[in-house]
C-alpha cells in the first residue's frame, strides 16, 4: 500500500499540483504549481499540504509518518535543479517559506525569507556574489525575521536596534548602511535573541527550517488569523499549506528589486496595469510600509525590458484565471521571477466596474459577473460619500487606497477601536502603519489613516477587502502614539478630536464633514439589472419613513415587506402624546390622545404610499412593549410627571408595573388591540384615509 502524499514538488516547467487542488495545496501553492504549469518563471521548491497542518494540530505538533523523508527528498530535488545546496559552506541554497492556505488571507499568517543562513554560509553568499553588503542585509534580515516569526520575539525590538544603528550612522535608510553595520546588528540581534529566549540562534539550517516549517503551522491559529477567518466567515479548520522555495533576492544591487502588483486597478477596477515596487529590497519592505514604493510608470522607464515581461505575464494571467490577480514578484540581478498569483481583493466599486467590464470583454458572462460580486459588496456601495456641496478643510493628503467617506473619532490604538464601537461612537484608526494585529481595529473603525505605506500595504490591502474607507502614505503625518496625537505642521489633532477621510481622493479632513448617499447607477446598475433579470425570488424591504421607502426602491425593492409602525412614535413631537395615551387612566382620556396622533400617522402613510405607488406595502399595527416609550432616567420621569399633572411616585409605579422581562410574550400585538382596541382604530383610519386621498 503506498504512503500518503504530503509534498508537492515544482519547478523546471512541471508541478505535481494544479489551480484545482487549492483545498490541498492551498491558495499559494496551487497557483505556484499552475504557474510553473503554464511556462511562467517561478523559483523552485515544493509545497506541504493542508493535510499536514490538520495532521499537526490533531496530533499535538507531531508530523504525520513519512513527511520529514518527503521534506528531505524534494529538498534535494531543488537543491539538483538549482545547483546549490542546503547549508553549503561555499554555494548553499538558500530558502524562504511562506503559508497559504485554501481561501486568501493577506498578511494573516506567517513567512520567513533567507533560511539556510549561518555565520558559515554567510561567507560563502559574500564570496559567491562579491558583494559583503549583500549577504549581511541578507542575513540580518533573516535574524530579524525569524527572532520575531518564530521565536515569537516583538518586531519592535529589532527595530529598535536598527534605528539606533541607522542615527549614530547619521543616516535615515536602511539602504544606507555598509556591511560592517550590518555585521554588527547581526551580532546584536543575536545577542537580543539569547537573551530574551535563553537560546542561541540555531546555525544549523536544518534544524532552522524545521522549525520554520512548524511555526507556519501555528500562524494558522494566531489571534489575529482566527479574528480575520471569523471577520470573512472562513472555516476555522481548513490549515495551511507551507511553501518551500528556493529564494531569488530583491536586495542585491541597484539592478533587483521586489514589487506587487494587480491586473487591473483594485481600487477603481480601472483596466490598467497597477503596481508597486522598491529597488534594492525584499518583499517585506513593500507590505511592511517601511518605505515608499514607487509605481509601475517609473519601472516601465527604469527597467523597460523587464516592464514588458512583466506586462505580458500581467495579460497571461488574467486571461487564464479570467479574474483580477494580485501578484507578486521579484527581479534578481536583471531577471524576473513571480513569487505569487491570486485573486484580487478589491473595492465593492472595483469589483462592479471589473465584473461587467470583464462581460463586455469577452471573458466572463453576465450570469459569472453576477456571482463574482459578494453579496457584502453591494452593502459597501450603499456607504455614504463626502457631499460635494460641503466646504471642507482639507489638513493633508495620502494615497486613496480604499475609497467611500468615513467621520469619526481619531484613536491610535485598535483596542481603543473596538472599545468605542462598542458603545456605539465611531472611531477613525490612526497608525504609524498597521500591522496584522490590528485587524479587530481595524474592522470597528469607519476609516483608516496611515503616515507610512503604499497601495499595496497592509493597510491598503485589508482596508479595501473589508469596504473600509482607507488613506495611507500620508508622509507629512506625524504620528505619535504614545501622547495620542498627530500633527501636520503646527496643526496637532489629539485622540478624541473628529476627523473625515475621503478613500476616493486621498484627502484627511479636519472636523465632521456632512455625507451624502450614493445612487445605483452606471455599472452598479447595469449589474443590478443582470441580476433583476436572473433571480427567481422577489426582495422587499424593511422601511417605516417616505426617505427609506424611496431609497429602497431604488435599489430594486418590489415593495414594503415590514412597514413597523411603533418606529413612528418615537418623534421628539410625538413621544409626549403617545405617552399621554399610554397613561390615560380611562377610553375617553386615551382617545384624546389618539385624535392627536391619527393626522400625523395619515401622513406617515401617505408619504410611504406615495413613493411605493402601487408597490405592496404590508403594515404592522402597533406592537411594542409599551414601557419603551416611558421616560427612563429621574429627571425625564420628574419632567413627565409635571407635564401631565401626576405624581413622580405614581408615574414610576406605573412604569414598573409596565415593564416586560420578555416583551415578545407580553402585552403587545393582538393582546394590545384587544385591551385597548381603540390604538388600532386610529391606525386603520389613519390607513385607509391615506389610501383613499392618494387614490
Amino acid at each position: 500500500m503506498n504512503a500518503k502524499k504530503y509534498v508537492y514538488f515544482f519547478g523546471d516547467g512541471r508541478a505535481e499540483g494544479s489551480a484545482r487542488m487549492k483545498d490541498l495545496l492551498g491558495s499559494k501553492g496551487a497557483n505556484l504549481a499552475e504557474m510553473v504549469n503554464i511556462g511562467i518563471p517561478v523559483p523552485p521548491g515544493f509545497t506541504i499540504s493542508t493535510e499536514a497542518c490538520i495532521h499537526y494540530y490533531a496530533n499535538d505538533g507531531g508530523y504525520p509518518d513519512g513527511l520529514e523523508v518527503e521534506i528531505d527528498e524534494n529538498l534535494a530535488r531543488t537543491e539538483g535543479l538549482t545547483k546549490k545546496r542546503f547549508g553549503d559552506a561555499k554555494n548553499p541554497l538558500l530558502l524562504s517559506v511562506r503559508s497559504g492556505a485554501a481561501i486568501s488571507m493577506p498578511g494573516m499568517m506567517d513567512t520567513v525569507l533567507n533560511i539556510g543562513l549561518t555565520d558559515e554560509s554567510v561567507a560563502g553568499i559574500a564570496m559567491g556574489t562579491g558583494n559583503d553588503r549583500f549577504a549581511y542585509d541578507s542575513y540580518r534580515r533573516f535574524v530579524q525575521m525569524f527572532g520575531n516569526v518564530v521565536l515569537g520575539m516583538e518586531h519592535s525590538d529589532f527595530e529598535q536596534i536598527l534605528e539606533e544603528k541607522k542615527q549614530s550612522r547619521g543616516v535615515t535608510m536602511d539602504t544606507e548602511l555598509d556591511s560592517e553595520d550590518l555585521k554588527e546588528l547581526v551580532s546584536r540581534y543575536k545577542e537580543l535573541i539569547e537573551k530574551e529566549t535563553g537560546r542561541a540562534f540555531p546555525e544549523d539550517p536544518k534544524e532552522q527550517l524545521r522549525m520554520t516549517i512548524n511555526a507556519v503551522f501555528e500562524s494558522w491559529n494566531t489571534d489575529r488569523a482566527i479574528t480575520y477567518r471569523a471577520l470573512n466567515n472562513i472555516p476555522q479548520d481548513l490549515g495551511t499549506g507551507v511553501n518551500v522555495q528556493m529564494m531569488v533576492f530583491g536586495n542585491m544591487g541597484p539592478d533587483s528589486g521586489t514589487g506587487v502588483c494587480f491586473t487591473r486597478d483594485p481600487a477603481t477596477g480601472e483596466n490598467m496595469f497597477y503596481g508597486e515596487y522598491l529597488m534594492n529590497a525584499q518583499g517585506e519592505d513593500v507590505v511592511a510600509g517601511l518605505r515608499t514604493p514607487e509605481t509601475l510608470d517609473q519601472l516601465e522607464v527604469e527597467m523597460p525590458e523587464i516592464y514588458g515581461e512583466l506586462a505580458a505575464i500581467r495579460k497571461k494571467l488574467e486571461k487564464h484565471y479570467r479574474d483580477v490577480q494580485d501578484m507578486e514578484f521579484t527581479i534578481e540581478s536583471g531577471t524576473l521571477y513571480m513569487l505569487q498569483t491570486r485573486t484580487g481583493k478589491r473595492t465593492a466599486q472595483a469589483a462592479v466596474k471589473t465584473a461587467v467590464d470583464m462581460v463586455a470583454e469577452g471573458l466572463i458572462d453576465k450570469e459569472t459577473a453576477i456571482l463574482r460580486v459578494d453579496p457584502d459588496q453591494l452593502d459597501q456601495l450603499l456607504h455614504p460619500m463626502i457631499d460635494p456641496k460641503a466646504t471642507v478643510d482639507v489638513l493633508v493628503k495620502g494615497l486613496a487606497a480604499s475609497p467611500g467617506a468615513a467621520v469619526g473619532k481619531v484613536v491610535f490604538s485598535s483596542h481603543h477601536a473596538m472599545e468605542l464601537a462598542e458603545r456605539g461612537e465611531k472611531a477613525i484608526l490612526v497608525r504609524l502603519e498597521t500591522s496584522p494585529d490590528d485587524v479587530g481595529g481595524m474592522a470597528a473603525s469607519q476609516g483608516i489613516l496611515t503616515a507610512r505605506g503604499g497601495m499595496t500595504s497592509h493597510a491598503a490591502i485589508v482596508g479595501r477587502g473589508m469596504g473600509k474607507c482607507c488613506v495611507v502614505g500620508c508622509n507629512e503625518l506625524d504620528v505619535d502614539g504614545e501622547a495620542k496625537r498627530f500633527t501636520v505642521g503646527d496643526t496637532v489633532v489629539n485622540e478624541g478630536d473628529y476627523i473625515t477621510l475621503d478613500g476616493t481622493k486621498g484627502d484627511v479632513i479636519l472636523g465632521v464633514t456632512d455625507l451624502v448617499e450614493p445612487e445605483m447607477t452606471g455599472d452598479f446598475g447595469t449589474l443590478m439589472d443582470w441580476a433583476s433579470r436572473a433571480k427567481r425570488l422577489g426582495v422587499r424591504t424593511n422601511a417605516d419613513t417616505p426617505h427609506d421607502s424611496e431609497v429602497a426602491r431604488n435599489f430594486g425593492a418590489e415593495g414594503i415587506g415590514l412597514c413597523r409602525t411603533e418606529h413612528m412614535f418615537f418623534g421628539e413631537e410625538r413621544l409626549p402624546i403617545v405617552q399621554q395615551m399610554i397613561l390615560a387612566c380611562d377610553e375617553a382620556s386615551r382617545r384624546v390622545a389618539l385624535d392627536k396622533l391619527m393626522p400625523m400617522q395619515k401622513e406617515d402613510f401617505k408619504g410611504i404610499f406615495e413613493v411605493m405607488k402601487d408597490l405592496p406595502v404590508t403594515i404592522r399595527l402597533l406592537d411594542p412593549p409599551l414601557h419603551e416609550f416611558l421616560p427612563k432616567t429621574e429627571e425625564d420621569v420628574i419632567e413627565a410627571a409635571s407635564r401631565m399633572d401626576m405624581k413622580v411616585d405614581e408615574l414610576k409605579s406605573i412604569i414598573q408595573n409596565l415593564h416586560e422581562v420578555n416583551p415578545m410574550l407580553g402585552h403587545r400585538g393582538c393582546r394590545l388591540g384587544i385591551t385597548y382596541p381603540e390604538i388600532y382604530e386610529m391606525q386603520v383610519q389613519a390607513i385607509f384615509e391615506a389610501a383613499c386621498e392618494l387614490a
